[in-house]
């Protein structure tokens, strides 16, 4: 059994989403959203390089990564921490590429990726909001979340 519970791969595949921290020559963090995270297999996940230069260079230098993934509405989720290798036009690539179309991905995205980057995860934990240490359900977080979402996406007033 790989390091990627069932409950980590299904955060990933319905989020989509993984901030994505690498290092930068100078020894600074960058931090980079993601939209192309995915789970990969047992123990990696990856994304494409779409218009990803910095964070490329960054792996290709340094590459130590670390992937955050959190639902917002239960703002709860996973840090993967872990080493990332860039993979250009190889078996890797072309399986990821395969991958992305898969899932729906249209060849307008697809045809974009320069690259696809794949995180060997090394150590997986949960990010849980302090919100639940005051006993507050998931339900309770959830419908605030979306009570403030719909405010700030309609303009409605409560």
């Amino acid at each position: 059994m790989g390091i990627l519970t069932d409950d980590m791969k299904r955060i990933v595949r319905e989020q989509r989403l993984g901030y994505i921290a690498t290092v930068c020559p100078d020894g600074t963090p960058n931090l980079s959203p993601k939209g192309t995270t995915a789970v990969w297999d047992d123990d990696h996940l990856m994304f494409a390089d779409i218009r990803s230069p910095q964070s490329v260079h960054n792996i290709e230098h340094n590459p130590s990564v670390e992937v955050n993934v959190v639902d917002p509405l239960v703002r709860k989720g996973y840090r993967f921490k872990g080493w990332g290798v860039v993979h250009r036009s190889d078996e890797v690539f072309q399986r990821g590429c395969q991958m992305y179309r898969d899932v729906g991905a249209s060849s307008e995205i697809t045809d974009k990726i320069r690259a696809v980057v794949l995180i060997r995860v090394d150590r997986a934990v949960p990010l849980i909001s302090p919100v639940y240490d005051r006993g507050e359900t998931e339900e309770q977080v959830k419908e605030r979340w979306r009570r403030y979402w719909r405010k700030l996406w309609d303009g409605v007033e409560e």
